[in-house]
This record gives structure tokens, C-alpha cells and sequence, in this order.
């Protein structure tokens, strides 16, 4: 980019999540992540442009040092921090203005310091090859925790049973985050099972919250049926992909050619999903693939092998989610021995790395950790970075590109799908990689405690465990076969 020719009018709206907000730019495949400020104190709590360089700096420096060799060098895109001209900046944020959901405009744009985050466009394919001339499709998953927790710590039985993601779903409806609870669970996206995978996909598409979007050469077309701005039904959608899937000449009409579109759509996420160079498996534990909110039909639970590809995107980010051995519970105690030490020893803060640099020797903590608890800070401080990066792992998202292509384009075969018979290219991408904040542990452990305990007066009459209704749910504990029997009312 020429900083001393940037225009406000080559720019775009992108989208925005609590802390930034994106800008695509209309012709190159770049966008800009600039920071936010909640509007009652922008005045007063705006960063010196240094400050927000070295903001923008660690998060640049977190993602390549530390995220990129947890997740892999082919899925994850640092990108670049950057000064901009402070008069683009403002007219920028007023041209973006009357673009931003009206929920989101609690917050405003940083228009005081001029920095930014400079990064590719993954919803755009560098070796786009369609001859049809259609736009790629990008769908972005946020994939949430995909365990369920094994630590001893762990005092609420209910969490070795129900996912987190579930019982949170309970907690957002009650406070009115959304009106309408999701069926997706994690467990089955990450359960390698591609029974599971796509009835957890097909949930995501009925009810994508903030967790699944779909966008057509850059623009978002689906995503929270709560914004005006996007396809509000999964009918439309199929016709908006009829062309990506079914051939141009197909007599099929109505809802049957709709679940032929959105089957096909979402076996070619699965694929992109499962893709791996390495032909090993990964095992997963039986204990932790198998949510007891989530109610997939018991055929797919039955005798499957709950594996994932070695070094596909959801191995390595479930891998990297599973650095939180301890969960929240094991961990506050040492969170407060690391508070307890900085402030008889405030100087060391530096020492420990608490707020960075995020460099090899923070990622080598992270790597290193004894298995056990010998008392001494340095164990505290390395368990607390690694629930850190776990908590990155498990707010992340992965990027989905696709673009139609022949058979005779001569693509390397390991970068297409054919889930059926239209040929596609393909990236997979992870993104929102930020470093959560030391200072979110506390907040952590009281949201944690506050999910649990309405998940467990809202779902279960009497404060009673899951365990009693097993029979309910199609199974019980030892996973054998039971009836489930219906009397007249």
C-alpha cells in the first residue's frame, strides 16, 4: 500500500467484533483491522500512537511466534502492523459509519493514533481458476472448545457431561444475548465422525449466531439472521449457491434441489475440514467427543471411531485448545499465586512475560511445562500462559475459500474436493488469533461459574445430575441400548 495515496473511497466495510473493525479494499485482496473504543470514554481512554502500534505489534508478534507454530505455518496469516495517514483514518470511520449493525455501534473506531493491522483478504482466492467466472465462497466458522474438560479440579459433574458451548447457549438466551438457542455442538464438529461433523454444520446454517458466515466474492450474504443486511432464510441461501452445486441444466426445483445444494455445501466443508498431508489419525478420547446436550440419533454414536486426520485444522487447533488441562477451576488457585507474587515482586512482571513480548522463549514456557505442581511460580506463571493460548484456540476461526474448477485445470489433486461432481479448489485459514488478556482470568472463572449454575437450575428440575436422565437423552451411562416408551396423555 502507498500510505500517501490512501482513499477513504477504496475502501469498504467488512465487519467488526468487540475489539476491531474491518475494511476490505475494493480492488487488491487486503483488509485493515483498526482497533475500537467504548464510546462513553473514547475521549479520554485513546492510546498514544505508539501504544497502539505496540498493541497491534503483539498481536502481530503473538500470532507468528507463538500461534503459527502451535497451528501450523500453512493455516495462519500474522499480517503486518502499519501507520496510517490520520485524516484516511477519520473519513474512513465516517465513511464505514452508516454500514455498522446498530448493535455494534456501542463502540467506536479508532481514529487517534493512525495504526492498523494490515492483512490478507481470506475471503478472496490468489489462485481463483473458476471458468464460469463465479465469485469464490468463503464460509468462516468460529468452532468453539472441543472437549469436554477431564481435569480433577473440576467440581460440578455436569461439566464431564454437557460442553461448554451448550450450557452457554442456556445462559445468552436468559440474558437476552440471542433469541433463539443453537443446536450446533462443538464435540460433533470436532468429533472426526462426517455424520457428525455435517449434522453439526447443518445446525450451524440453521442458526448462525456470530458462529458461521457465509460471504460470495468478499461480500457477506448469511450469517446472524438478526442482521437485516443477509439472507434470512436457508431456502434463499440455496438458491444464492444453486450455481457452486448444481449443474446449470438440472430440472431439480423447489426444497428438493435446496437440500441438494446445502447437502452438497456442507459435505465440501467437511472435506476442507478433514484435509491433511499426513495419512495418520489422531484418536481422541471416548470421554471427550460425546456431549449429552447434543442429540445426534445413537446410530452415530454407535461403534465409531472418533478420529481426526493428523494435522488437519481441526487437530491442530483442538490440540492447542487442549493446553487447558486443568480447566478454569484447576487454574485460579495459580492465577492467584502469580498475583500474590507480582505484587510482592512487581519488577518481575517483565521477567514473566505477563504482557509479552510474545517471542520464542514465551512460546518455549508454553512447550515446557512440568506435569506436576512443584509450588514454584514459574509452573504457576507457564499454567497460566497456556490457558491463555488455549482460550485464543478456542475463540479462533477458521476460514473456508472455494472456488469452482475442471477437471482439466491441472490443479494438484490434494487441492481439490469432490465431494460430488463439481470440482473445487480450496484454502483453509485460521483467524482471530489474539492474545486474551492476563487480566480475563477473574472474569473467566465468575463466567464459568455463572453458566454452570444456571445450565443446572434451568435444564434440571431439582438441581439434579444429567446422569438421571439418561434415559431421556437415548442412552445410558454405560452406552448400551434402552427403550424409550410413550403413554397417552
Amino acid at each position: 500500500m502507498e500510505l500517501d495515496k490512501m482513499d477513504e473511497n477504496d475502501w469498504k466495510y467488512h465487519g467488526e467484533g468487540n475489539k476491531s473493525l474491518v475494511v476490505s479494499n475494493v480492488q487488491h485482496a487486503r483488509v485493515l483491522r483498526l482497533l475500537k473504543y467504548s464510546t462513553e470514554d473514547a475521549e479520554n481512554s485513546h492510546k498514544t500512537t505508539e501504544q497502539a502500534f505496540r498493541h497491534i505489534q503483539n498481536i502481530v508478534d503473538y500470532s507468528q511466534n507463538v500461534m503459527k507454530p502451535l497451528l501450523g505455518e500453512k493455516f495462519v496469516h500474522n499480517g503486518e502492523a502499519v501507520k496510517l495517514p490520520l485524516d484516511f483514518v477519520r473519513q474512513l470511520s465516517l465513511k464505514v459509519q452508516q454500514e455498522r449493525p446498530e448493535s455494534r455501534c456501542d463502540k467506536v473506531m479508532d481514529t487517534f493514533s493512525g495504526c492498523a493491522l494490515c492483512l490478507p483478504n481470506l475471503t478472496q482466492l490468489s489462485c481463483c481458476c473458476s471458468r464460469e467466472h463465479r465469485p469464490p465462497l468463503c464460509i468462516e466458522i468460529k468452532p468453539k472448545c472441543g472437549f469436554l474438560p477431564s481435569s480433577r479440579h473440576v467440581t460440578k459433574e455436569i461439566k464431564h457431561k454437557v460442553c461448554r458451548f451448550c450450557m452457554h447457549q442456556h445462559f445468552k438466551l436468559a440474558h437476552g444475548k440471542w433469541k433463539r438457542l443453537s443446536r450446533y455442538c462443538p464435540l460433533d464438529l470436532f468429533s472426526g465422525n462426517k455424520q457428525r461433523m455435517s449434522l453439526a454444520i447443518k445446525h450451524l446454517i440453521e442458526e448462525p449466531q456470530n458462529n458461521f458466515k457465509i460471504f460470495k466474492g468478499g461480500e457477506c450474504i448469511y450469517s446472524c439472521k438478526d442482521d437485516a443486511d443477509v439472507l434470512q432464510d436457508v431456502d434463499e441461501l440455496a438458491q444464492h449457491l444453486r450455481p457452486y452445486f448444481l449443474p446449470s441444466g438440472s430440472l431439480m426445483n423447489g426444497h428438493q434441489s435446496s437440500k441438494v445444494v446445502l447437502n452438497e455445501l456442507i459435505q465440501v466443508i467437511v472435506s476442507a475440514l478433514l484435509s491433511s498431508w499426513d495419512p495418520r489419525k489422531t484418536r481422541l478420547s471416548e470421554g471427550r467427543v460425546r456431549c449429552e446436550a447434543s442429540l445426534p440419533h445413537r446410530d452415530l454414536l454407535r461403534n465409531t471411531n472418533h478420529c481426526l486426520p493428523k494435522d488437519c485444522v481441526l487437530d491442530k487447533i483442538l490440540g492447542t485448545q487442549m493446553l487447558d488441562s486443568l480447566d478454569i477451576e484447576g487454574l485460579n488457585p495459580l492465577f492467584k499465586r502469580v498475583e500474590q507474587h507480582l505484587h510482592d515482586f512487581p519488577k518481575e512482571r517483565s521477567s514473566l512475560q505477563i504482557d509479552g513480548p510474545y517471542s520464542q522463549s514465551f512460546l518455549e514456557k508454553i512447550q515446557n511445562c512440568p506435569t506436576e505442581d512443584d509450588g514454584s511460580i514459574e509452573y504457576a506463571v507457564r499454567k497460566v500462559h497456556q490457558y491463555r493460548v488455549a482460550m485464543t484456540a478456542k475463540d479462533c476461526s477458521i476460514m473456508i475459500t472455494i472456488a469452482t474448477c475442471g477437471e482439466e485445470d491441472g490443479l494438484d489433486q490434494s487441492l481439490e474436493i469432490q465431494p460430488s461432481k463439481p470440482h473445487f479448489t480450496y484454502s483453509v485459514s485460521i483467524l482471530d488469533l489474539d492474545p486474551k488478556p492476563y487480566e480475563s482470568i477473574p472474569h473467566q472463572s465468575r463466567l464459568d461459574s455463572n453458566i454452570v449454575n444456571h445450565y443446572l437450575r434451568s435444564t434440571l428440575p431439582n438441581n439434579q445430575e444429567l446422569a438421571n436422565q439418561s434415559v431421556f437423552l437415548g442412552w445410558d451411562r454405560e452406552g448400551e441400548d434402552c427403550t424409550l416408551v410413550f403413554h397417552p396423555v
